[in-house]
């Protein structure tokens, strides 16, 4: 899929300056990049979702436990 990015000056140095010292071009940077963040926040998002289970299964433990 096509897309247009259009970045801050600062920030379009800063992954020139990544893909010169990796020999790699922008583009291949930039799709690490949001490939890593989608990663990271689909790992967030299940922990969230099991921490949320766990936090239901235990409730009554977890509250006798507040209680003592």
């Amino acid at each position: 899929m096509a897309m247009t990015v259009r970045l801050p000056e600062e920030l379009d140095a800063k992954l020139e300056e990544i893909a010169r010292a990796r020999h790699i071009s922008k583009h291949a940077v930039i799709i690490e990049a949001a490939t890593r963040f989608a990663n990271s926040e689909s790992k967030t998002d299940r922990v969230l979702a099991i921490a949320d289970e766990i936090s239901e299964r235990y409730a009554e433990t977890i509250k006798r436990l507040e209680d003592a």
